[in-house]
This record gives C-alpha cells, sequence and structure tokens, in this order.
C-alpha cells in the first residue's frame, strides 16, 4: 500500500523514530531494520562477518542509549550510525590491521573473503589485492575510517564530517592523503561517485 502523499520521506523519518522511542522503546526497531544490514555489511568488510554480528549489535545499543541526544534537526540517522560503527571499528584496530597485512603477505585471509563476497563497488573488488590490503593497512586509522567510509559506506563528505564530527576539510584532506598513498601502492584511485557533485557543493 502507497503511503500517503504527506508522509515524509524516508530518511526524513529518522528524528520522528528516535523521538517516539524516547516514550516507545520498542519503535526504535525501525530504525534497526532501516540500517542494520548496511552497517552490518560495512563491518565486514573491514572485520570480517564474525566481528560484524557483533560490531553492529553494539552500534545500535550505543544508538539506543544515546538517542536522547540525537539532533533532531538531522534530516536522517545513518551518519550518526555510521560515526557509531566507525568508533566500534577503531577498537579493534590492531585485529584490522593484521587481517590486513596477513592478505598483502599471502593474499589468503578471512576478511578478504568477505570482501570478495561483497564484491559490488569498485573498492570492495579490489581489496582482493595484496598490495591494496598491504595500502590499507598502511594507513592512519583516521585516514582509513574516511577512506572506506566513502568508499564502501557511500557516504558523501559531509555525511562522513558529520559522522566523525570533523571539519568537511578535514575530510578532504584525510582523503586525499589516503587516496595518494592508495595509488603508489595499486596504481589506480579508488574514487567515490560523490567526488563530483561534492567539489561542487563543498568546494
Amino acid at each position: 500500500m502507497e503511503p500517503p502523499e504527506d508522509v515524509s520521506p524516508l530518511v526524513e523519518g529518522d528524528a520522528a523514530v528516535i523521538e517516539e522511542s524516547l516514550d516507545h522503546p520498542e519503535a526504535f526497531a525501525a530504525l534497526y531494520d532501516r540500517y542494520a544490514p548496511a552497517i552490518h555489511r560495512y563491518a565486514a568488510r573491514r572485520l570480517g562477518s564474525g566481528a560484524a554480528d557483533d560490531i553492529t549489535a553494539d552500534t545500535f545499543l550505543a544508538a539506543f542509549r544515546a538517542r536522547a541526544r540525537f539532533d533532531p534537526g538531522r534530516t536522517s540517522a545513518r551518519p550518526w550510525l555510521y560515526g557509531i560503527a566507525a568508533n566500534l571499528i577503531g577498537r579493534h584496530r590492531r585485529a584490522e590491521v593484521r587481517g590486513l597485512r596477513a592478505l598483502a603477505r599471502t593474499g589468503v585471509d578471512p576478511v578478504a573473503h568477505s570482501w570478495v563476497d561483497e564484491a559490488d563497488d569498485r573498492i570492495a573488488a579490489q581489496a582482493a589485492h595484496a598490495p591494496l590490503a598491504g595500502a590499507l593497512a598502511q594507513l592512519a586509522t583516521g585516514d582509513r575510517h574516511v577512506l572506506l567510509l566513502v568508499a564502501w559506506a557511500d557516504l558523501t563528505y559531509a555525511e562522513v564530517a558529520e559522522a566523525l564530527g570533523i571539519p568537511v576539510g578535514t575530510v578532504r584532506s584525510r582523503l586525499s592523503r589516503a587516496r595518494r598513498k592508495v595509488r603508489e601502492a595499486v596504481g589506480s584511485d579508488p574514487h567515490s561517485p560523490h567526488d563530483a557533485p561534492e567539489a561542487a557543493t563543498h568546494g
């Protein structure tokens, strides 16, 4: 059944869902249904499918506990949720780097398998290549967060800035630095379809 014409678009409904959940906690499940699959895919690409289950559960638990602090002026909870997930993934930095280095060294790693399974964009497909894995392992955590939020989570520069709590200019500088290192390692630039519009929007 089609929703009435005066119903707000899905992304504009996130704040309303969160506000309703303050009095009716079960309403928060709608946010989980909307975003959990994408958060799980992103976590699986970075840490493997096993860790992704915990990252996803912990992301929504943390979001539920912090929902009263969500800015109702935001049109979407997506950057907020990815920011929580990125923070949780950051706590597994050593495991992520270990997996990337293992892939770079041997070409075989459980995390690589999850990347190949989810190879529905260029960087995910290329992640099975040892040089790219090595380059990602060498990135600073903040630079890796920015690169992969753009390339794998498909966030715009503004959304990455919101997710990580940093200025858009910092997103640009981190992304530029990360891309330079990746280009040096694999001879190509994993870019996002958001590049052109973002350059126009934020330039």
